[in-house]
C-alpha cells in the first residue's frame, strides 16, 4: 500500500483522501484552534479529542474512543543545547483510514519519514504508525550518545581542575535527564499495555510483525539509559565535591604551615621586644645581633622545615 503524507493540508484535501478510502497521514505543525476543530468535526473525532489536541503539557497518553484511539507521545530535539527545553510534544489520532499528528514545533524525525516513506510500499498501515512512533523514540538516542560525551569530559575537567562551569554543566544535563524521565516512563507503560491495542481498530489490517514489542524494547533502553547517566552524574557531583574538599584541604594545610613556621618568629620577637633591658643587654654589637637576634630566628625555621619534611608535610 502506498500512503499519501500531507503536511499542513487544505481541509478539501483531507476530505477528497477521507473519499478516496486510502490510507493517509495529515501532519500539522502549530495548528490554530479553529482549523483543528474543523478538521475534527470532518473526521469526526470527539470533542474531547477536539480539545485535548489543542492542549499541550500533557502526560503521555493512550486513550480509545469510537473507529480511533488517541496518543500523545514526546521526543526531544537533538539540536537543542543542554539544559534548554528539549522535549517534542506529538499529539497522535490513528484509525483504520488515517493517522493524524498534531505537534507546535519542527520535528526533524517526521520529516525524515514522509520523505522516506511518500512513495514507498508498504505491508499494512501498522508499518507507517510504527515507522511515526519509533522516529519519535529514536530521537532520545543521539541526545542520549551527547549527554555521555558531556559526562566524560566532565569528569576529564573535574580531574584535572575543578571550576564552577563544570558544576553548572552538570546541572544542566541533570535537568534534561529529568525532563526524559519524566516522560520515558510513562511512555514505556503506555507501549506495553496499549500499543497492541492499535491493530484491533476498525479497518485495521493485520500484520504479524510485533512493532508493539519493539517500541516497549526501545522505550526499555532509553529509560535505563537515562536511570544509567543520572547514577553517572551524581557520581561525577560527588567527584566534584570531593575535589573541591581535597583543594580546600591543601589551602588550609598551605596556610597552617605558613602560619607555624611564623608562630616562632613572632614568639622570639615578641619575647625579645619586650621593655626590659636585662633581655637584651648582651646585645651590643653588631655580630651578636646577627647571631643571637637573626640566628635564633633563622634556626628556628630551619628546624620547623625539617620536622616539616621528615612527617611529609609537605
Amino acid at each position: 500500500m502506498h500512503a499519501r503524507c500531507l503536511v499542513n493540508p487544505e481541509l478539501a484535501d483531507v476530505r477528497a483522501h477521507l473519499q478516496s478510502g486510502h490510507f493517509f497521514w495529515t501532519d500539522l505543525e502549530d495548528a490554530d484552534p479553529e482549523t483543528l476543530h474543523q478538521l475534527g468535526d470532518l473526521l469526526q473525532l470527539h470533542p474531547l479529542t477536539i480539545e485535548d489536541l489543542q492542549t499541550f503539557r500533557q502526560n503521555p497518553r493512550f486513550d480509545e474512543f469510537e473507529g480511533y484511539a488517541y496518543l500523545v507521545v514526546y521526543g526531544v530535539d537533538p539540536g537543542v543545547e543542554a539544559g534548554s527545553p528539549l522535549l517534542r510534544e506529538v499529539h497522535l489520532v490513528v484509525s483504520g483510514d488515517y493517522v493524524l499528528t498534531v505537534h507546535q514545533h519542527p520535528i526533524e524525525a517526521l520529516a525524515s519519514v514522509r520523505e522516506r516513506y511518500q512513495d514507498i510500499e508498504m505491508r499494512s498501515e501498522q508499518q507507517l504508525i510504527y515507522r511515526v512512533l519509533d522516529a519519535l523514540a529514536g530521537t532520545f538516542f543521539p541526545v542520549l550518545a551527547r549527554i555521555d560525551d558531556d559526562i566524560d569530559s566532565i569528569e576529564d575537567d573535574v580531574i584535572e581542575r575543578v571550576r564552577p562551569e563544570s558544576l553548572q554543566r552538570i546541572f544542566s544535563l541533570k535537568r534534561d535527564l529529568v525532563a526524559m524521565r519524566r516522560v520515558v516512563t510513562p511512555l514505556r507503560d503506555v507501549f506495553a499495555r496499549n500499543a497492541e491495542r492499535i491493530a484491533e481498530l476498525p479497518g485495521m489490517e493485520g500484520d504479524p510483525r510485533l512493532y508493539s514489542r519493539d517500541l516497549y524494547d526501545t522505550m526499555i533502553r532509553i529509560s535505563d539509559l537515562v536511570d544509567s547517566y543520572r547514577d553517572l552524574l551524581s557520581g561525577a557531583t560527588d567527584m566534584y565535591l570531593a575535589q573541591v574538599a581535597n583543594r580546600q584541604g591543601e589551602i588550609n594545610k598551605q596556610l597552617t604551615i605558613i602560619a607555624t613556621i611564623f608562630l616562632p618568629l613572632t614568639f622570639l620577637t615578641g619575647f625579645f621586644g619586650q621593655n626590659f633591658s636585662f633581655l637584651v643587654q648582651g646585645i651590643t654589637s653588631t655580630w651578636s645581633f646577627f647571631v643571637f637576634g637573626l640566628g635564633l630566628l633563622a634556626a628556628s625555621l630551619l628546624v620547623f622545615l625539617w620536622v616539616f619534611r621528615r612527617n611529609r608535610w609537605f
